[in-house]
């Protein structure tokens, strides 16, 4: 019995991608969630340029489709 250590490298680096990219977009998701909270005037950051909250929702939405759409695929290759 021999180990194809070549395909293990390639699973262990795109298992570590898919990993990194899943929790960086649902990060982005919380991130353009935040827009909608209301941010009090005088606060520590007052004048930074954000977005609105419906660009901060559509950012957060795409974002958590992408993460769904990966996750699924993933299941997917495992079933099949």
């Amino acid at each position: 019995m021999g180990i194809a250590w070549g395909s293990l490298f390639i699973v262990c680096v795109i298992s570590l991608a898919v990993g990194v990219a899943i929790v960086a977009l649902v990060a982005f998701a919380l991130v353009g969630l935040s827009a909608r909270a209301h941010v009090p005037a005088g606060g520590p950051n007052d004048g930074a340029p954000t977005v609105s909250p419906g660009a901060g929702t559509a950012i957060a939405g795409v974002c958590l489709l992408a993460a769904a759409a990966i996750v699924g695929y993933g299941l997917w290759i495992i079933i099949a």
